[in-house]
């Protein structure tokens, strides 16, 4: 399915809140004289039946000032080098062997040089340790569950690579 161009955060829906602040910049714009009434009536329209944040977006967009994004669409961290992102990569893709010296060992290395790596690579212990925790509670059964692991670490490690954070479910988190 073709999604525009647009990102995950750009295709959610928005509420009513999210609106607000194009609202506003509407309202600014009418009042410098730059948008006619026609053109703020039909812009309000669009702005109140909305669905998506790139609707909104498109909204205000010839307008200057940006709309400001929400929490979500921040997830996309663009200031992390390419070696932090190979090292957050390998901290997750170090779960494909069930150990967890790999990940420790960069969280305490490299994490000192990079929040981004300490912070992907201690979500990558407590996963770690999660998983550990679960075979010891079930007396080995458990480690049928490092199959999913394996897919679980390869995706935390594709996010890793493109800059993003990651998180996994269901995983105490004693690091923080």
């Amino acid at each position: 399915m073709d999604n525009g161009g647009y990102t995950a955060a750009a295709r959610l829906r928005v509420s009513d809140a999210e609106r607000e602040p194009t609202i506003e910049r509407l309202k600014d714009a009418y009042a410098e004289g730059r948008l006619d009434e026609d053109e703020f009536e039909m812009r309000m329209h669009l702005a109140m039946t909305a669905g998506t944040r790139a609707e909104l977006v498109t909204v205000v967009a010839d307008l200057g000032r940006p709309v400001p994004e929400h929490a979500s669409a921040r997830e996309m961290t663009t200031d992390v080098s390419g070696e932090d992102r190979m090292l957050a990569a390998l901290a997750h893709g170090s779960g494909m062997v069930p150990l967890i010296i790999p990940p420790l060992v960069l969280m305490l290395l490299s994490g000192k040089r990079s929040e981004y790596v300490r912070r992907q690579a201690a979500e990558a212990v407590n996963f770690q340790l999660t998983l550990l925790l679960v075979t010891i509670v079930t007396f080995g059964l458990g480690a049928v569950v490092y199959v999913v692991a394996w897919v679980a670490a390869l995706i935390a490690a594709v996010y890793a690579l493109g800059g993003r954070h990651f998180r996994y479910p269901w995983t105490l988190r004693a690091i923080k």
